[in-house]
């Protein structure tokens, strides 16, 4: 199949070069963000006068004719399509003949690549936004049923003070909250249209950039067409606020897995977000915590990937741009599942309140309160801290509890 930008060209691409150079196997996720922006560009150039509206008319049916057939299976793309541009392109002009050709009027496939892209993640945003509510809405049932439910409070991985098992999710829940308003200031930033800025300067012909940010539901164009065609800002965002999004879940995560352990027990994981082992009958692993840690490493490579493919590239577009997909895609799939099995499986969690008391009495946590109650009586904070702590060392040595000493201990500390 001949290239749609073959025309100086005197020799076809090297099989292999075709292969390592094509993105369809990839990118053809986004044929609908395609065809929608091309259906936008194509009513723009009818209404500036660039086409006609027959062929504008003639040119949107078929693009919505190859929508429903790449739907329903009945295309399939192969290396030569090159990408998912190409792809739609060249079945349009096979589907309605030159007239077709008229469609890339004005437009490049670099500010056509940006747009698909905009669009696609505009909308994976959204849904991600879903999710991440859905599961603050879980934490939030959660943290109400145990609202009133007594556990240890850890810093350094020491007994600290007595908390809520409620108050532990809604600590989760600010993290989650900060993920969201990250996300929707991304989706602030990216919604600007690219299209009519070309390869890099944008066009003689007369378009009207206002009227296709109106019909793709961006909030203006964009105002610089080099700085268009090269930026990935916004995936670099994206990549940012789901590496952050993945370190909550991963840090969450971490948490389930050693309360699930014999030592704490804290919490009983359901048999369906669990496995066993193939040799040790007995076992019960909590694998999806386990998996979720895991897959956050994943995430920060697909950040670093893009943010290393960035480092050295001149104005205005290369070719190494087109390595922003896979690692973008990457991240969307893998934090969209995991924030659904997050949530899912925080569902079907139980506490067990009798381990949970086993606990309480141990690391003495109620330490704080004493010093606290000392300063309420005028002693200077520090002195009952020093106090307390003599306390402290007196049960260590007797073996016992703060409540335990008697008063004539307590005098002579």
């Amino acid at each position: 199949m001949a290239s749609l930008w073959g025309g100086r060209f005197e020799k076809d691409m090297d099989d292999i070069v075709k292969k390592y150079n094509a993105s369809i196997f990839f990118d053809q996720r986004m044929y609908n963000e395609d065809i929608d922006g091309s259906i936008a560009h194509v009513t723009m150039l009818g209404k500036q006068g660039i086409v006609s509206n027959e062929e504008k008319d003639q040119i949107i049916a078929g693009l919505e004719e190859i929508r429903k057939e790449i739907a329903e299976g009945k295309i399939l793309f192969t290396v030569e399509d090159e990408d998912i541009h190409m792809g739609i392109e060249s079945r349009l002009i096979d589907k309605i003949g030159d007239m077709g050709k008229k469609l890339h009027t004005s437009r490049s496939r670099n500010d056509q690549c940006q747009v698909d892209i905009r669009l696609y993640l505009r909308k994976e945003i959204y849904e991600i936004l879903n999710s991440l509510c859905y599961l603050e809405s879980v934490i939030l049932e959660k943290a109400e049923k145990y609202e009133d439910k007594i556990t240890v409070g850890f810093t350094h991985l020491q007994h600290a003070q007595p908390i809520t098992i409620g108050f532990v999710f809604m600590a989760y829940f600010q993290m989650f909250k900060r993920d969201m308003e990250r996300l929707t200031d991304t989706l602030e930033r990216l919604n600007y249209n690219p299209l009519g800025a070309c390869a890099l300067a944008g066009t003689t012909m007369p378009i009207d950039r206002h009227l296709t940010s109106e019909l793709l539901s961006f909030t203006a164009p964009t105002e610089n067409a080099m700085d268009t065609v090269s930026d990935r800002d916004y995936s670099l965002e994206f990549l940012s606020d789901a590496s952050i999004s993945m370190m909550h879940l991963s840090r969450w995560a971490e948490e389930f897995a050693w309360w699930n352990s014999s030592e704490f027990s804290y919490i009983a994981i359901d048999d369906s977000f669990c496995t066993g082992s193939s040799i040790m009958p007995q076992k019960k692993n909590p694998d999806m915590a386990e998996l979720i840690r895991g897959k956050v490493g994943r995430v920060y490579g697909d950040l670093m990937q893009l943010l290393t493919v960035m480092k050295g590239t001149p104005l205005a577009y290369n070719k190494d741009f087109q390595e922003d997909k896979e690692s973008l895609f990457d991240a969307i799939d893998t934090w969209k599942a995991t924030i659904d099995i997050f949530a899912k499986m925080l569902d079907k969690t139980e506490f067990r309140m009798d381990q949970i008391e086993k606990q309480l009495g141990k690391g003495f946590l109620n330490a704080t309160d004493i010093a606290e109650h000392f300063a309420k009586q005028g002693i200077p904070f520090r002195e009952a801290h020093a106090i307390v702590g003599h306390m402290v060392k007196a049960c260590e040595k007797k073996g016992c509890d703060l409540e335990d000493l008697t008063d004539e201990e307590l005098q002579a500390i």
